[in-house]
C-alpha cells in the first residue's frame, strides 16, 4: 500500500479524497484515466468492493466518467 491510510475511519472515503487530491492538484488531469478497480485495489490494499464503492461515489458527484471498454476518467469540470 502506497499511501498510508487512517483505519479509524471509512477507508472508501479517505481514498476518495485522495483521488479528489489527484484530481485537483493536476495529477489525473482532466480526461486522464484514473486508475482501475484492480488498480485502486492493488494500490490501497483494499477489497474490490470498496474500490468499486470509491468510484461509484466519485461517479454519483460528477468528478469522473465512465466509457464502457475503456475505463474511468476526470470529467470537466461542467460536466
Amino acid at each position: 500500500m502506497s499511501t498510508d491510510l487512517d483505519r479509524t475511519r471509512p477507508v472508501w472515503r479517505q481514498i476518495v479524497a485522495v483521488i479528489e487530491q489527484r484530481i485537483a492538484d493536476g495529477t489525473y488531469p482532466v480526461d486522464a484515466r484514473v486508475p482501475s478497480v484492480v488498480e485502486l485495489s492493488a494500490e490501497f490494499g483494499v477489497a474490490a468492493s470498496t474500490a468499486q464503492k470509491v468510484l461509484a461515489h466519485l461517479k454519483a458527484e460528477g468528478r469522473v466518467r465512465t466509457e464502457v471498454g475503456l475505463g474511468t476518467f476526470v470529467s470537466h469540470p461542467e460536466d
